[in-house]
């Protein structure tokens, strides 16, 4: 029922186009399938269209089938996913988003209440696959390669797996038994972990191992350093250590003042922390809020929980507990010194300016490049200089660091790995037009605001380190998976159908859709005016075509 969009130039606008009939026709109308705003704008390649309308038929055993075929973190991502699938969702020109992260957060939770295991089919490769890094990136590869008939061995540095999904995101945000069900299925399917192993000599442990092709997922965990002079005498901490430190209860002794230096989304955890351990949290950035990295919901989120962000501020100096602080101003975008100063006691610093990557692993390597942070350099097939080493994540220089985005480069990356492996060439396959809003016809009622999630009032969240945002029940997950508008795919609501004055129109049988009797067809192209959701395009009469039907 798909069409290829080679089989076409560009969509016919009615106006400019006379309706004929039969052979006299101008254009003919096509069932098409277009790419949802949803789906396209997913760092992990999410079905969500697929999965959405088997939730809102009530089969979230299949949905949860259907989102795992991409990614396998189904309640984390309902969590701690920035949600660009919301932002691009054509709902957002009707009333609200449809609370995607939400249901998924749903899906995710009941598959884990419930033990699902993931259904594929099973397949033995011979092949073997070494993987260095145990986060997002490296269990999404480990995942897709398994699924795929690899065997997979993870090493992590750490004592614990998850990467900075572990190590930087609170529970506040991630509870840890979440995190730790949704590994175990993945562990439960053969791939094999070793923690507390940072590898030092990549060669060799892959020659040990008689591995056959390895993919580095190096989280970025070294922060940058600040351009300040002097030297505090108080303590000076680096964020993700300070966030490893307190989950481990290993931290040193602190003063009440904790001063936090930067607007990244983990200098908003910082500071969410240090107000639930009854501190007191200021954030300084050199920026302004337009500039800050951090998401606005999470800058405001910390607002609202008391955490004091001063914007346009510097430091300078430092000594003792002292540090000497530089106010800015906006200059043509740009923050600039105005030579005001001003002096700030605390009792420890936590840099949170950002993090890279320690290259020492793969810099030495025969064909690698590198670049200033860290990051390497890949080819279009996303391996390194050094045949057999792929990369993704935190580790590409120039790429936006996030957990979706590091779970997406992982698929990516199996995806060529499995293909090198067996001596093939993946071909990408083409992506089809976005059905945006201005290409839907709804003729339908709409109007339903979005199931809004409850959360901790501010004053409730800063007492302990529970979950601030509640999930959705059945009930809720329903309703929001109806409101999805199908945008660019038929979903059988028979308006074509019903709209034809020349009954060209067949109907197949439930989830067979529609067919075109193209010897009754005038191409008046009332069937694509009437079709909500954009799956019928118009397109110019083939040049001596024949009139029979599709």
């Amino acid at each position: 029922m798909a069409n290829s969009f080679q089989d076409i130039t560009k969509p016919v606008d009615l106006l400019q186009h006379a309706a004929g009939t039969g052979h006299l026709r101008s254009q003919r109308p096509l069932y098409m399938d277009f790419m949802p705003p949803c789906n396209s704008a997913c760092p992990a390649g999410e079905n969500i269209q697929a999965w959405l309308s088997l939730a809102q038929a009530g089969d979230f055993f299949g949905a949860f089938q259907k989102i795992v075929e991409d990614n396998p973190f189904p309640a984390i991502m309902g969590r701690v996913c920035v949600k660009p699938c919301e932002t691009g969702c054509n709902r957002n020109h009707v009333d609200e988003t449809i609370n995607i992260h939400a249901i998924e957060r749903y899906i995710g939770d009941k598959a884990i209440a419930e033990s699902w295991a993931i259904q594929y089919p099973p397949a033995a490769s011979g092949k073997r696959v070494m993987i260095v890094g145990a986060g997002p990136g490296g269990l999404s590869a480990a995942y897709h390669l398994t699924r795929m008939g690899h065997q997979v061995e993870i090493y992590e540095a750490s004592a614990e797996p998850g990467g900075l999904m572990e190590a930087g995101i609170p529970e506040y945000r991630l509870p840890k038994e979440i995190l730790r069900a949704e590994i175990k299925r993945i562990l439960d399917m053969g791939v094999r972990l070793h923690v507390n192993f940072k590898v030092q000599d990549l060669l060799s442990v892959k020659e040990a191992g008689h591995f056959d092709a390895v993919y580095l997922a190096i989280g970025a965990y070294a922060g940058k350093l600040p351009g300040y002079d002097g030297k505090p005498t108080v303590p000076v901490l680096q964020a993700v250590d300070f966030l490893k430190q307190f989950k481990s209860n290993t931290l040193p002794r602190l003063g009440q003042r904790v001063m936090i230096y930067g607007g990244g989304k983990l200098a908003m955890y910082l500071s969410r922390v240090v107000k639930r351990m009854g501190l007191l949290p200021t954030v300084l950035y050199p920026g302004d809020r337009k500039l800050m990295p951090a998401y606005d919901f999470e800058a405001d989120d910390a607002i609202a929980e008391g955490v004091e962000v001063n914007f346009l501020r510097s430091i300078q100096r430092a000594e003792g507990n002292q540090f000497t602080v530089q106010v800015m101003e906006m200059q043509k975008g740009k923050p600039v010194p105005t030579g005001e100063e001003m002096v700030l006691e605390a009792d420890v610093l936590i840099l949170a300016l950002g993090q890279e990557v320690d290259s020492t692993l793969y810099s030495q390597l025969e064909g690698v490049q590198t670049k200033p942070d860290g990051g390497i350099v890949i080819n279009a097939e996303r391996m390194s200089g050094y045949a057999g080493i792929f990369a993704g994540g935190d580790m590409l220089p120039g790429e936006q660091r996030s957990t979706t985005i590091a779970i997406g480069n992982g698929k990516k990356a199996a995806r060529y790995m499995d293909a090198w492996l067996r001596q093939e060439t993946y071909q990408k396959p083409a992506k089809p037009l976005t059905a945006g809003y201005k290409r839907l016809h709804m003729w339908f009622k709409t109007d339903a605001p979005q199931q809004e999630q409850t959360r901790l009032a501010p004053q409730i969240a800063v007492r302990s380190f529970d979950e601030v945002v509640a999930g959705i029940d059945e009930k809720e997950a329903l309703y929001e998976a109806k409101r999805c508008l199908s945008c660019g795919n038929c979903f059988e609501c028979d308006g074509c159908f019903g709209a034809c004055p020349e009954d060209a129109i067949i109907k197949l049988g439930k989830g067979k859709r529609y067919q075109f009797n193209y010897d009754a067809c005038t191409g008046c192209g009332i069937c694509y005016e009437q079709c909500p959701c954009h799956a019928i395009e118009m397109i110019p009469e083939p040049v001596n075509s024949s009139s029979h039907g599709q």
